[in-house]
């Protein structure tokens, strides 16, 4: 049923231009100081909002969704990853939930190719020795790292995202090897000279580097398990800019302190805004503050779509991006 201007309700600061773009579209409520709803502040927004617009720090769980006031009819995630939301209870509830696909692709495996890179080549140990003052110049034997020519690239995940890392690293002259739920295209196969491989556990013995890139999902909780860890091999390095739940941490912590991998590069984390603090202390391994999808162009897109999605859902239509539990 169309709703001419539909209360959104959205829970954390966006890019001035998109904020100024729903004010002027719908009845919109905006959170300027940016800080974070409690839960008992989301309930409220749910049973206030024809629209919620949450984003990945939110946790739209079954408590939220059943207080949530019969208006509420649509939540326009912020976002491509869905996790935070419960969808199935939602879809039970009668409320459809959207997400902004495609849009963050390219910034991400930019991101991604930069912290393979940036662990190959030691560059945030070679930042801190300098901003330490321990540099003393150059020499033929300092701070070496590796080149990514020739090294076997295997990206768990070979949906959008892990498709634009694979076209990047051919460029460097890595070799790609996936693990997908189903194999790719042929001609993205061929495009990319991929070898599929059926069981994670063979690819991940015989990769110099692995590249998480798939969606986190309940099938996909610690993925990369304690013993999955444990088959790779110690000169390899992993890289995670998806989601930090696919990676058991601990397991992951205790391999580097007993030098079982060569580096790490993480982006996202298992218990974030939290980081292990034996991760502070490591020199291979670079941490990020889950920045792989922040550009102000890839933000303005997301909130393009979510103001599509919005409309268009309340011009009576189904919405363009609306995610399935069935799908997920």
């Amino acid at each position: 049923m169309a709703t001419a201007n539909p209360k959104v309700i959205v829970t954390r600061k966006l890019p001035d231009i998109i904020e100024t773009r729903m004010m002027e579209l719908f009845d919109t409520t905006l959170n300027p100081t940016d800080e974070p709803l409690s839960q008992d502040q989301l309930i409220e927004a749910a049973q206030q909002a024809d629209v919620l617009v949450p984003t990945l720090t939110d946790n739209i769980d079954a408590r939220v969704l059943s207080q949530a006031g019969e208006n509420l009819k649509l939540i326009a995630n912020f976002g491509t990853g869905t996790d935070h939301i419960d969808v199935s209870a939602a879809q039970d509830q009668g409320i459809t939930v959207t997400n902004t696909p495609g849009v963050l692709t390219e910034d991400t495996a930019d991101f991604t190719m930069a912290l393979i890179l940036a662990v190959l080549r030691r560059m945030s140990e070679g930042t801190r020795v300098l901003r330490g003052g321990e540099w003393k110049g150059w020499a033929p034997t300092a701070m070496l790292g590796h080149r990514a020519t020739g090294k076997r690239l295997g990206i768990v995940g070979m949906g959008r995202i892990g498709q634009a890392v694979a076209r990047r690293a051919r460029a460097f002259g890595m070799s790609i090897h996936y693990h997908n739920r189903n194999k790719v295209l042929p001609e993205v196969e061929e495009e990319l000279e991929a070898t599929y491989w059926q069981s994670l556990d063979q690819m991940l013995a015989r990769m110099d580097i692995v590249s998480v890139n798939c969606p986190h999902t309940p099938a996909t909780f610690h993925l990369l398990s304690a013993r999955r860890l444990r088959l790779m091999q110690p000169n390899a390095y992993l890289i995670n800019t998806a989601r930090g739940e696919i990676v058991n941490e601990d397991a992951l912590v205790a391999m580097l302190e007993a030098g079982q991998l060569a580096g790490v590069g993480l982006d996202v984390f298992e218990h974030e805004p939290a980081v292990n603090p034996k991760f502070l202390a490591m020199d291979n391994v670079v941490l990020l503050p889950h920045m792989g999808s922040a550009t102000l162009e890839g933000r303005i897109d997301m909130g393009e779509k979510v103001i599509i999605n919005i409309k268009t859902h309340a011009d009576g239509h189904n919405p363009p991006d609306r995610v399935l539990e069935g799908l997920l």
